[in-house]
């Protein structure tokens, strides 16, 4: 990835707007539905919700929000990449911080019929280890696993 181009910056409120847009694009792109939630509720869940219990990272590319993350030492909450970057290599590096500062294993969800995030996933070394659909959504889910024994 070249550095020069993406910068990884912790998420600060200023972005909220900016990534919510980004973020929701994303998702409804890969589910081919619209987003059950408001914008509003979205932002107000980005700001005061999931920085309770995960670290928020974002990925500029020339000032503009490419990609977003979520996580934790166990978990990938959150991992959205601008429609425009898919495939760049945003996600991969996104994906590398989070493991660096694992506790060794990290999971996550992605939806079942997300096809590329499963290739995309599993090309980064994380095994299916369930399947569900307990989500908002309502879609069947698939819970993945990723540990550095491999």
């Amino acid at each position: 990835m070249n550095q020069d181009k993406y910068k990884v910056i912790t998420y600060t409120p200023d972005y909220a707007d900016e990534t919510v847009r980004m973020w929701r694009e994303s998702k409804e792109r890969a589910l081919g539905r619209k987003e059950l939630h408001s914008f509003e509720s979205h932002v107000y869940f980005l700001n005061h919700i999931l920085p309770e219990t995960h670290e928020v990272e974002l990925v500029l590319a020339g000032g503009k929000v490419a990609g977003m993350m979520a996580f934790n030492e166990s978990e990938i909450s959150q991992l959205y990449i601008h429609v425009d970057y898919q495939g760049a290599g945003i996600g991969g590096l996104l994906l590398q911080r989070a493991k660096e500062r694992s506790s060794g294993s990290l999971t996550l969800y992605t939806f079942e019929i997300n096809e590329n995030a499963q290739r995309f996933y599993e090309k980064f070394g994380f095994k299916v280890i369930g399947r569900g659909n307990d989500n908002e959504e309502n879609l069947p889910d698939i819970l993945y696993e990723w540990t550095s024994e491999g």
